[in-house]
């Protein structure tokens, strides 16, 4: 197994100790759920952006999706490739520093323009944060305690979005979007330098029993990689299925409360959002926990299982959310539907780390949320607003109800890509899978 080239800060061969291991995994959480409470405090923000912006659906879905995720997409590429060669600490300070600043000048916007390269700026600087992160936690953990590892960063995600409904939901409702926009930004900039102190950049490692080529690959290594794995592209397709489907419910659910069922910002800011906060916690890391689990007994084939097997059981809940006419009996389904579903995030992750390269690691991130995010993030709220407004002419306000319930019904297709995945796993990587 060859050596890894030292790297600033973590000689090769240089021992992490576990409490900075601990304090690492803890910052990048905290930075990641920074990373969301910034991008999903829009969703609350919908409805008095429309009605002061003088707005369309689809331009909200515009804002919410592609302008947001085609920037922050696509230069996770270049960023990753960066990452797999330097200080990933280093990038994910500076990159978290300018979409913390880029959130506070969406506050500033006047029109639909200047909110969208405001919105364009936060995608820009998001790009820096998660592949090297994936990238830093693989080298943290070993494969067997990695799924909850990475399930705990990925708890950045729920809480991270609940803290935008709640903070956003509270400011907007006693002052008003802009300073909502504003108060949730700047504190990102602390934070930066906190990680930039704080936090530690480990040695880069392999997997045992793998053998690393010396010459650092290329990008375009990482992409003919990947795709000439079989377990990898079901694992990216099942991945990406969900994404479309939650970054649709979690980016238009707090609107859809809101319009369908008159709710205010402040009930779904401090009683809704609380209630998916823990649905989501106790997913996240009751499913990491599972993962590893099932994996040291029945090896790593089963994560993919399990996952489509919880999305299984949550799907009845998910439709009822839909097509539920009161909001108690909403937002009870919503919970134990996340419940169930929110646990896919780690162990996803922690397969594809897992069956990457060393020198691959953040590169194979970069384009699993390349995928994820111009697919996911991209299409799925950008179409709920896009048939929500063709939608309108026939059913008023409920269109936004059937716009998700059509979102929702690409469920079976990512059960399928995950069972599929497994499959692949125990077929062509029977040392790893089992």
């Amino acid at each position: 197994m060859a050596t890894a080239p030292s790297i600033p800060g973590a000689p090769a061969g240089e021992e992490v100790s576990n409490r900075a291991r601990k304090v690492t995994l803890f910052l990048l959480t905290v930075t990641y759920f920074f990373s969301y409470m910034d991008r999903q405090i829009l969703a609350i923000l919908l409805e008095d952006i429309k009605a002061d912006l003088l707005l369309s659906d689809t331009q909200l879905g515009l804002l919410s999706g592609f302008a947001f995720a085609l920037f922050y997409a696509t230069l996770g590429i270049p960023v990753a490739a960066l990452a797999d060669r330097m200080n990933r600490i280093n990038i994910i300070s500076i990159a978290l520093a300018l979409w913390s600043a880029m959130t506070a000048a969406c506050g500033l916007a006047g029109n639909f323009v200047q909110l969208l390269a405001a919105r364009i700026g936060v995608g820009i600087g998001e790009a820096g944060s998660s592949p090297p992160s994936h990238s830093i936690i693989a080298d943290l953990y070993p494969a067997n305690k990695r799924a909850l590892a990475l399930s705990i960063y990925s708890l950045g995600v729920t809480l991270g979005a609940a803290a935008g409904q709640i903070f956003g939901g509270n400011l907007t409702y006693f002052f008003d979007w802009r300073v909502a926009f504003i108060a949730i930004g700047l504190p990102g900039v602390v934070l930066a330098v906190i990680v930039k102190v704080f936090a530690t950049e480990p040695p880069r490692r392999s997997e045992p029993g793998v053998v690393e080529d010396d010459e650092q690959p290329s990008i375009g290594d990482g992409f003919r990689t990947i795709f000439a794995n079989r377990s990898a592209i079901w694992m990216v397709a099942g991945v990406t299925l969900t994404s479309m489907i939650g970054y649709a419910l979690t980016g238009w659910t707090p609107a859809y409360l809101i319009r369908i069922f008159e709710l205010n910002t402040l009930q779904v800011g401090n009683i809704v959002a609380p209630l998916l906060a823990i649905a989501g916690v106790v997913s996240g890391l009751g499913g990491g926990w599972l993962a590893n689990r099932l994996t040291e007994k029945h090896g790593l084939y089963v994560q993919p299982l399990m996952i489509a097997g919880l999305k299984t059981i949550a799907l009845p809940f998910l439709i009822w959310f839909y097509l539920a006419q009161s909001a108690p009996v909403a937002v009870g389904v919503y919970f134990v539907a996340l419940l169930f579903q929110s646990s896919y995030l780690g162990p996803t992750f922690a397969v594809i780390q897992t069956l990457a390269p060393m020198k691959m690691r953040a590169v194979w991130a970069a384009i699993t949320l390349l995928i994820i995010n111009l697919i996911g993030l991209g299409i799925g709220p950008t179409m709920v607003g896009v048939f929500s407004d063709m939608l309108e002419p026939t059913y008023g306000t409920q269109s936004l109800r059937y716009s998700l319930l059509i979102i929702a019904a690409i469920t079976p297709f990512a059960i399928a890509c995950y069972w599929r995945a497994a499959v692949c796993m125990k077929q062509d990587h029977p040392k790893i899978a089992t």
